[in-house]
């Protein structure tokens, strides 16, 4: 079997940012020289998401939004009883015990995930 890794580093300017990796990801592919097969893409950070959709500055509005809401970036009360049951209570994400500020960012991954 043959195998081809690359790998590929994006600095953002931005907390959150999109980056279209489409066409990095089919250069990959013809450099490996192969036709058949299968490619994995994979964010090498924790807070990092790898997703296959349209790009599109709606959708990414959308998911951006529809993320904030099930893990605002700066913590916020739960808006209803089942996520009070769901939440952590005393202002705060559990993670920011710690000293890190980017509780909201894991919660996202696990939504969107690390690789395709």
């Amino acid at each position: 079997m043959k195998s081809h890794t690359v790998y590929r580093t994006f600095n953002t300017e931005r907390r959150r940012e999109f980056v279209r990796i489409t066409e990095d990801v089919q250069a990959a592919v013809d450099d490996a020289g192969v036709s058949e097969g299968m490619a994995l893409v994979s964010a090498m950070h924790i807070t990092a998401g790898v997703w296959v959709n349209d790009d599109e500055p709606g959708i990414q509005a959308d998911a951006l939004e529809w993320l904030d809401k099930l893990a605002p970036a700066s913590w916020q009360p739960p808006p209803n009883d089942v996520a009070s049951q769901l939440l952590s209570e005393g202002g705060d994400y559990r993670h920011h015990r710690g000293g890190e500020d980017n509780g909201d960012a894991h919660l996202k991954n696990l939504l969107v995930h690390h690789q395709v």
